[in-house]
């Protein structure tokens, strides 16, 4: 079995912003030689999400709006006991926390085998910084 290990590094200057990743992912499965197997792209930072869903700017302004309306920014330690810690960014960790950690895609063929209109996305919830995500291609 093959196996091939990327980092990828993003400094969304937003506070809260989507990135569309899946050339990026497509490019690494490429590179690995992995004809059938899967991929886990993995965020490693807690206030940061990967996730799948429909390339639509309406969607992702959608998405804006909902999780705001979950969990408002709010830098206050009133509202949030985390920001009593001096962090301003208990709002992003609970973001994070619905828009999920991580994706893994089969690679049928050499390419991501995907439903109609699916896309990678990288969810950055407290941005202005770099923070990391774990590309691994595993299979034959």
């Amino acid at each position: 079995m093959k196996s091939h290990t990327e980092y990828l590094t993003f400094n969304l200057p937003a506070r809260m912003a989507f990135q569309n990743i899946t050339p990026t992912i497509e490019e690494i499965v490429r590179k690995s030689g992995v004809r059938e197997g899967l991929v886990l792209v993995n965020a490693m930072h807690i206030t940061a999400s990967v996730f799948i869903n429909d390339d639509e700017p309406g969607l992702h302004e959608d998405y804006k709006t909902w999780l705001e309306g979950l969990a408002p920014f709010d830098a206050s330690p009133q509202r949030y006991a985390h920001n009593r810690t001096g962090e301003d960014n208990a709002d992003a960790h609970m973001k994070r926390q619905v828009m999920g950690r991580e994706v893994v895609v089969a690679i049928t063929n050499g390419q991501l085998d995907f439903g109609p209109w699916e896309q990678i996305f990288y969810g950055e919830f407290d941005g202005r910084r770099p923070k990391r995500v774990l590309v691994k291609v595993i299979g034959e």
